[in-house]
């Protein structure tokens, strides 16, 4: 741990070391409110909003319903965090930052491309500044550019996911980074949660479980194949965004395609991909190819964000018990 602990402002405010991961058309108000008034860190990505305008009535309406929550329980919520694809294709980044600073977001995740660009304002607007990276290059940078804190996308986390295991990940990173560390990849219960905590992270995100909670966005379809699936049924492909991403076989199967003969997609364009209303536009069949992390195999039934908090808070005292006996 570093000498000055970033995350010393919430800790009491959490019941678990635990981000719900910010999801692509997954993650909205009603998860990020029930997560954060269950004691744990509440994301989402900024794109989920269909305009900047949007997603400052989406703060707000978080904001008011938190401070609610807080005003009759007498427990602070955990915090809001954003998550800010910065990459340059990203046409509103300016437009959302502005919307960002006016809200003073206590915890910012930046995704696709350098912290740096928005680092120096989100910061003196009292936010600490997070950077999602796949490999231990694009973590040294994150570093240099002076992120607070870092996300390490390891193999088998859902959807857009990393390639390197996450033992090697976070050990390589630690000979280097004494700050914040969140692993992002395979935490389907309490006991991966405090084995994240063994392997020196500060953090975890749990993403697929989330998936198929009540209060995510998603189709009832989608949940319910989450629920049918194992990790045997996620298959790591190319062919629908044109980076490495791990996608659910039976939903591809559905949609009429062979899974095992697809066609790599060509040039990237992130800005196309990362728009609701030009998803919404995709051919139907498109529409219904799901993702999901290797942590599927521990959905079961589809679980209030309630419930499903319970459980990984009685796991992971459990798995804290276990580490204590022996």
């Amino acid at each position: 741990m570093p000498l000055v602990d970033p995350l010393a402002r919430f800790r009491d405010r959490l019941s678990l070391p635990l981000i719900a991961a910010p999801m692509f058309l997954v993650s909205g108000v009603e998860l990020v409110v029930a997560a954060c008034r269950n004691g744990v860190i509440g994301s989402f990505p900024t794109v989920n909003c269909r305009s900047s305008e949007q997603l400052d009535q989406w703060l707000t309406d978080i904001d008011d319903r938190l401070k609610e929550h807080s005003d009759a329980s007498g427990k602070p919520a955990a915090p809001v965090c954003a998550n800010l694809i910065v990459h340059r294709s990203n046409a509103r980044l300016g437009q959302d930052l502005q919307v960002l600073l006016r809200h003073r977001p206590e915890m910012v995740i930046t995704s696709v491309g350098s912290p740096a660009p928005v680092l120096k304002p989100l910061r003196d607007g009292g936010a600490l500044v997070f950077a999602d990276v796949a490999s231990i290059r694009h973590a040294e940078r994150a570093v240099q550019a002076g992120a607070d804190g870092l996300v390490l996308l390891t193999a088998g986390a859902g959807g857009q996911t990393g390639w390197l295991n996450p033992f090697v990940f976070v050990r390589a990173v630690r000979a280097f980074f004494d700050g914040p560390l969140v692993l992002a990849g395979g935490i389907a219960d309490g006991h991966a949660l405090r084995a994240a905590e063994a392997l020196g992270c500060e953090l975890a995100y749990m993403g697929t479980k989330f998936i198929a909670t009540r209060e995510s966005m998603v189709d009832a379809r989608y949940k319910d194949m989450l629920v049918a699936s194992s990790a045997d049924d996620v298959l790591l492909t190319k062919a629908f965004t044109g980076l490495q991403t791990n996608m659910l076989r039976p939903s591809i199967e559905a949609a009429g395609l062979d899974p095992d003969d697809l066609p790599e997609r060509g040039a990237i364009d992130i800005g196309k991909d990362i728009d609701v209303g030009a998803r919404e536009n995709r051919p139907k069949r498109w529409k219904d190819i799901w993702s999901a992390g290797h942590s599927v195999s521990g959905v079961t039934e589809v679980l209030s964000v309630d419930e499903m908090i319970a459980r990984t808070v009685a796991e992971y005292r459990m798995a804290a018990a276990r580490v204590r006996l022996g």
